[in-house]
């Protein structure tokens, strides 16, 4: 028979220790940027955008217009703060547009 603790704890801190302790921290950040992207850039970035990822603080950013990603390009350093601004905390350190 299996045994009772008797010390709860809430839902949510269970899946914040889960996520941080498992390998879905990546994929779920991958996801909380690429939204975060649509909400902070519009939908006329988002038409010319393929994907979005980052990997290790670095935001990848795939561009099918190459004047667009020479407009953003002048733009970095406010993009991060926005991004970084967005999600809580400094995520994104680097933006690499492609």
């Amino acid at each position: 028979m299996s045994k009772r603790y008797k010390d709860h704890e809430k839902i949510g801190v269970i899946l914040a220790n889960f996520v941080k302790n498992s390998k879905l921290k990546n994929g779920l950040e991958n996801v909380q940027i690429e939204k975060a992207w649509q909400e902070l850039m519009g939908k006329g970035v988002q038409n010319y955008t393929s994907s979005v990822k980052i990997y290790k603080g670095t935001l990848y950013v795939y561009l099918t217009s190459s004047v667009l990603r020479q407009e953003l390009g002048y733009g970095k350093d406010k993009i991060i703060a926005l991004i970084n601004d967005h999600m809580g905390r400094e995520l994104v350190k680097k933006i690499i547009l492609k």
